[in-house]
């Protein structure tokens, strides 16, 4: 008897882009990605964090470069992307919110939140796969998505909105891009302990009503999300595409 193999985490000889990767989710994604053999480039509007998390992944003995772009800015994302080699991975991090009541948002809490949760993720997702197809590169691309691509929730029409458009591209990115080898997916975690959220939690009523929807009664760390973002870049995941993977704490099973 010859027992099946179980596909490999590693990602040697990868190269992965990381969007929004100074800080909380994305750095945490850099991170694994890195410790699982892939050459990382981080990205963010400003130097300092990304060089300092590059510089850091290069002293434990990873590979990493920083690249700093604003990922609204698209003819910049576009020369950055194309002067790059190929990337096999695409971790669609950056994304804002302004939590507010659906009859206070402004065109402005409009305009921001959408410009960067979809615009600027949908045409940074297209100029990796432009090149990757370009390059015959198979690979895999992650949107950061959220619980709340899948549900509702108060204050948060506009990002909700955003997430749920999110989960939509994702189906239809991977019956385009199938044929290529380049399989889409999302991550939807649940609210993350990040320099982000943090403020949210100085509210007593939001943080107990957070941790009662979370049915394991914690909120998520972002190493929580480290071996989603490595699974899915992986070939442990060969055969995964269109698909959400919730990380959620049970908040959207009820």
């Amino acid at each position: 008897m010859t027992l099946p193999k179980l596909p490999s985490l590693r990602l040697d000889g990868k190269r992965a882009l990381v969007t929004g990767a100074g800080r909380g989710i994305g750095l945490a994604a850099a991170a694994g990605l890195a410790q699982s053999g892939a050459h990382v480039v981080l990205v963010a509007r400003t130097s300092a964090e990304i060089d300092e998390a590059a510089a850091e992944i290069r002293a434990e003995g990873g590979s990493a470069e920083s690249l700093v772009l604003d990922v609204t800015d698209l003819p910049a994302v576009r020369a950055a992307i194309g002067a790059q080699a190929p990337f096999h991975v695409l971790v669609n991090n950056a994304g804002t919110n302004r939590p507010r009541s659906f009859l206070e948002v402004t065109e402005d809490d409009y305009d921001s939140i959408t410009l960067l949760n979809q615009r600027a993720a949908y045409f940074v997702a297209q100029a990796v796969a432009q090149r990757m197809v370009a390059t015959g590169t198979q690979g895999s691309i992650i949107h950061m998505s959220s619980q709340m691509g899948h549900v509702g929730g108060a204050r948060r029409t506009v990002y909700c909105m955003t997430k749920h458009g999110i989960e939509g591209l994702t189906k239809a990115m991977a019956i385009d891009l199938a044929a290529h080898g380049i399989r889409v997916n999302t991550i939807g975690p649940t609210f993350i302990d990040t320099p982000l959220t943090r403020p949210f939690f100085e509210d007593k009523a939001f943080r107990a009503d957070t941790l009662r929807r979370i049915k394991l009664g914690r909120l998520g760390t972002v190493e929580d999300l480290m071996g989603a973002v490595v699974y899915l870049a992986s070939d442990a995941a060969a055969l995964v595409t269109g698909t959400a993977l919730v990380v959620d704490g049970g908040w959207t099973a009820e």
